[in-house]
């Protein structure tokens, strides 16, 4: 020690090494507590913000094998006829990376022996996943059920079991692909009014996947239709090598107007603007017969969503991802085309679409060729809608 400068007693050198061993003590303990959390310091989150890096720009393929609302559809002849190697090259060439195949699991589900997947079945779905990958396309394998097969998840424990089972099974039969660009989604858009009553039953399902497909990514989502409202109660599973995704729709009002689903006074809107304006909305409330319903067409028109109320909401979802160190998609976004102009269309569809970018958070547009879709079919012939993909940023 230098002469002149003053000695530091052992009482005070004591102190200082405590401190430094509580530092280093301080910092293992955040790196343990992050690798079991899923934070930035896990290997496994490391590996879903690597596989995530895979879903920045994504279409889902509808009516393939899910949405065909005649069980006595779900053929070899459809499925073999309604998205072809010509589709799934198109997709590659306008720039999308990924698909999100919605799945239909009640063809293939026997609730006596779920774990039980009738092959010719399971070789249609093979060959539509191999179709895909071969296009050098990521594929997200999306169980898509209906609502009656979700009620009984919702009440029905045994019922939580029996479907456990039957993904237990399915995620060991992919177990052998690809799992870099084979994505596994837990289910879409849950209607679980009770939110915890979800958070264990997603639990359950994600613990049966991870049995039977220890590499690969799970999809996972908050409960009631996987809005973003719903993500942000969500936390995290107990397993890191998940991606989380909500969908997002808002305002209803104007993506689903002259819908015939859901609610039912949606069917009567025509005309109405986006960005929202007083003068549309109060020409569409007056198509509506019930008053209780014109009010909420007139709110839209006084919300005045627009690219900056998006945003907002893209920002939230961003902030809870960020918060818990886990990656993020919105795997679902559209608009019902038949009433909407197409130019509001393109305007809403380009103003989510840069949200989610500039919020760091890849995306999939609902659909390929359905009612909301990029393309529309004519004579067999898949016809890009030029408009939509300028909006999605898109050749």
């Amino acid at each position: 020690m230098r002469k002149g400068l003053p000695t530091m007693s052992g009482k005070k050198m004591s102190r200082v090494k405590l401190w430094v061993a509580f530092l280093l003590l301080s910092v293992l303990l955040a790196n343990c507590a992050a690798a079991q959390t899923g934070g930035p310091a896990s290997g496994k989150a490391s590996l879903a913000f690597a596989r995530a890096e895979r879903l920045k720009r994504g279409i889902n393929a509808s009516e393939w094998f899910a949405q065909v609302y005649d069980k006595r559809g779900y053929t070899l002849e459809h499925f073999q006829a309604w998205t072809t190697a010509e589709d799934l090259a198109l997709i590659k060439s306008m720039g999308f990376d990924h698909v999100r195949l919605s799945v239909n699991p009640q063809p293939m589900f026997d609730a006596r022996e779920p774990n039980k997947i009738p092959a010719e079945y399971l070789a249609s779905l093979d060959a539509a996943v191999k179709m895909i990958l071969d296009r050098g396309l990521a594929v997200m394998i999306d169980l898509h059920p209906d609502s009656d097969f979700k009620a009984r998840l919702a009440k029905e424990d045994e019922f939580v079991e029996r479907f456990a089972d039957f993904w237990r099974a399915l995620a060991a039969h992919y177990s052998t692909w690809d799992a870099d660009r084979v994505f596994l989604e837990i289910m879409n858009e849950p209607e679980f009014a009770d939110r915890y009553r979800w958070l264990g039953v997603q639990m359950k399902l994600a613990a049966a996947i991870r049995e039977g497909a220890p590499r690969h990514t799970i999809i996972a989502a908050g409960a009631r239709w996987s809005d973003d409202d719903e993500l942000v109660f969500q936390e995290p599973l107990h397993d890191a090598n998940v991606i989380y995704n909500f969908h997002f729709y808002e305002p209803h009002i104007f993506t689903h107007q002259g819908a015939t689903w859901s609610a039912y006074y949606w069917h009567w809107l025509r005309g109405l603007k986006y960005p929202s304006s007083m003068e549309s909305a109060e020409r569409a409330a007056a198509l509506v017969p019930d008053e209780v319903d014109r009010l909420q067409v007139i709110r839209y028109g006084r919300e005045h969503w627009d690219a900056a109320r998006i945003e907002s909401e893209m920002k939230q979802a961003a902030e809870w991802a960020r918060r818990r160190g886990v990656p993020l998609v919105c795997n679902e976004f559209g608009v019902y085309r038949e009433y909407a102009d197409p130019q509001d269309r393109a305007a809403w569809l380009h103003d989510v679409r840069t949200a989610l970018e500039q919020n760091g958070i890849g995306w999939a547009m609902w659909d390929y060729s359905g009612s909301f879709g990029v393309v529309t079919k004519k004579e067999g012939k898949a016809v890009a809608d030029e408009g939509v993909l300028r909006a999605l940023g898109l050749k």
